[in-house]
């Protein structure tokens, strides 16, 4: 007899119904209890398809619209990622800017997620890894808060499910998904929100469930979840470490928070909880201590954050703006913010009006009390050094100012700390609805509801706008590269990729990474006194190039030139330089290349010189 027959035996003894079919009737029914929920989930994962559905058609020849250079990278960073399944993968790859090659880890290249999906991106090429990702950021993200709202807070599905829907698909998700993967793989959040609680609630004698242990502390539950807290964190690092940031910052605030509020509580947890940590954070440094290493101190890597917090940091009209890419949202209103992929505080006021009365209503309850004041700080962090308003910049200074300078925390822009109230606000939402549908008096039952509804319908999110994009070469497509590069060399795409014009970088992303080009869409030490900068400067030849793709005129070519592109083609450990059908001014490109190098070869639908 099987466990679960024994059970629904116990269950009902008296029962004349045989034992499969009781089984049957239960398990059936389980199943009938979880179907909302699930209905749940579906939506949402068709919610994102619908956002994402300009993609899908065909994913080679889309880009998102609003941000079609990041799609580029981040398409051949899941190549380079790709390569894990051919024993081929370093944290400094020598696949892009040859011959120095790139810090992985000292980028945003997502490596947990293009490992995981390297099959796929094998099978049928990075666009569709991304579009796949991309997609299910969003979905997948949702479904995990409404979990953690279910399991943790215990909410009713209709509060669970408006505060999971708000986090995958609030504003600043649906704005960040323009290419940002590393901002939008929320999925990992909720399980580190969760082992946290999880530690805490083993640690209290007086939670229900320790009752009958020694000590009244489960430490089995709190070593346990340290180690998944180590595990996530660990994992979470490479996928995304600003998310981990501001997840970790959001969370001291609100454990602080928490705990004063709670004394007797915190007394009794403490000697636990820090052993559950401690296991997390001596594990997770034993993994990561390598990794990070090399991020910080490792070849080609950066001692600081290459954007400037001055200009990304957020307009304080913002918070009470729609955004753009909002159903009533208007396009005047991204004038408020640095670029489509950064309108993280559009929260608009209706939503700003019924979190802050939910928040005034419930305040007396700690998780709210501890969501408040952290959403309170960060969105002040977000303001940045210096206040910004309504486009005027002023001279108040904002405490950001205070963080300016500290390491690591120079690489996480100011405006995006405002993400961390996506999770704080949905909290609050949720810890009201669920409320108010528990409530005896019954008007109240209906009203929060509808008006948390109302709030959140201003910013219901509308499809990402996409553009048609030049198709990759056949050249390359068809595997001919080979006849022209051996796999691992240096190709030279004329003109050079750039952060700029990263085109050529989805050239090597069809190939899987297969060769290896100069120059390109990254991050680096090439500022002054080994800074980090964007890309590299560009060797003389690659200039000529520059020149004749954008002016459209032949530079003076004589044997000086010719001798500096000897030179640089070494310096690149360069085999081969290709021109592609189509390019822009590329009879200007075709008459330098030969005044150049003579002749070229064709194949395809490119014109090819051997050079090395």
């Amino acid at each position: 007899m099987t466990s679960t027959a024994r059970a629904a035996q116990q269950a009902d003894p008296a029962d004349p119904t045989p034992v499969p079919a009781r089984a049957s009737r239960w398990s059936a029914a389980r199943f009938r209890s979880h179907l909302p929920g699930l209905g749940i989930c579906l939506a949402y994962l068709l919610l994102a398809l619908w956002i994402m559905h300009g993609l899908w058609p065909s994913p080679t020849n889309r880009a998102l619209g609003l941000n079609p250079e990041d799609q580029t990278l981040y398409e051949w960073f899941l190549a380079v990622d790709s390569r894990v399944l051919h024993g081929d993968f370093s944290l400094v790859t020598d696949r892009l800017n040859a011959p120095d090659g790139v810090n992985l880890m000292a980028n945003t290249t997502v490596i947990a997620l293009g490992a995981l999906f390297s099959p796929i991106t094998l099978l049928f090429g990075a666009p569709v890894t991304f579009a796949l990702l991309a997609t299910l950021t969003l979905g997948l993200t949702a479904v995990a808060f409404y979990l953690l709202f279910r399991r943790v807070l215990g909410a009713h599905r209709l509060a669970a499910g408006l505060g999971g829907g708000f986090c995958g698909f609030a504003p600043g998700m649906i704005s960040q998904n323009n290419s940002h993967l590393h901002m939008t793989a929320l999925w990992l959040v909720p399980v580190l929100v969760w082992a946290v609680v999880s530690i805490l609630r083993a640690a209290d004698p007086r939670h229900p469930a320790n009752a009958d242990r020694p000590g009244g502390r489960n430490w089995r539950r709190i070593i346990g979840f340290g180690v998944l807290l180590a595990i996530t964190v660990a994992i979470q690092v490479f996928i995304g470490e600003e998310v981990l940031f501001l997840s970790a910052l959001t969370l001291v605030i609100m454990t602080l928070v928490y705990l004063g509020a709670r004394p007797h509580f915190s007394r009794r947890v403490l000697a636990g909880a820090a052993g559950g940590l401690a296991v997390a954070f001596a594990i997770s440094l034993a993994v990561l201590l390598y990794p990070l290493w090399f991020q910080f101190k490792g070849p080609q890597s950066v001692p600081n954050g290459v954007f400037s917090p001055h200009f990304f940091s957020a307009d304080l009209a913002s918070f009470t703006t729609i955004s753009p890419l909002s159903l009533l949202g208007k396009d005047e209103n991204a004038r408020l913010s640095t670029g489509a992929a950064e309108y993280n505080t559009f929260l608009g006021w209706p939503l700003l009006l019924v979190a802050i009365a939910c928040a005034i209503w419930l305040i007396r309850r700690p998780v709210v009390l501890a969501c408040t004041i952290a959403a309170v700080v960060m969105a002040a962090l977000s303001l940045g050094p210096e206040l910004v308003v309504n486009g005027t910049r002023t001279e108040l200074w904002g405490p950001y100012r205070l963080l300016l300078g500290l390491p690591v925390v120079d690489g996480a822009l100011p405006m995006r700390f405002a993400l961390a109230l996506i999770p704080l606000i949905a909290t609050i939402l949720v810890v009201a609805v669920d409320t108010a549908i528990k409530m005896s008096w019954q008007p109240g039952r209906l009203l929060v509801p509808v008006v948390v509804a109302l709030a959140l319908v201003p910013i219901f999110p509308k499809p990402l706008p996409v553009i048609d994009r030049a198709p990759v070469p056949e050249f390359i497509s068809s595997g001919l590269w080979r006849e022209c590069v051996s796999p691992g060399g240096v190709m030279i795409p004329v003109p050079a990729a750039n952060p700029r014009e990263p085109g050529p970088m989805r050239w090597a992303a069809a190939a899987d990474a297969g060769f290896a080009i100069p120059e390109g869409f990254f991050i680096a030490p090439y500022g002054a006194d080994g800074k980090a900068s964007m890309g590299t400067f560009k060797q003389p030849t690659s200039q000529l190039f520059t020149q004749a793709a954008t002016e459209g005129i032949v530079p003076g070519i004589g044997d000086f030139q010719r001798a500096q592109a000897r030179a640089d083609f070494a310096f690149w450990k360069a085999q081969c330089v290709v021109l592609a059908d189509g390019t822009f001014n590329e009879a200007t490109l075709r008459t330098t290349l030969e005044q150049l190098l003579g002749p070229g070869k064709r194949i395809a639908d490119v014109t090819t010189w051997k050079v090395g």
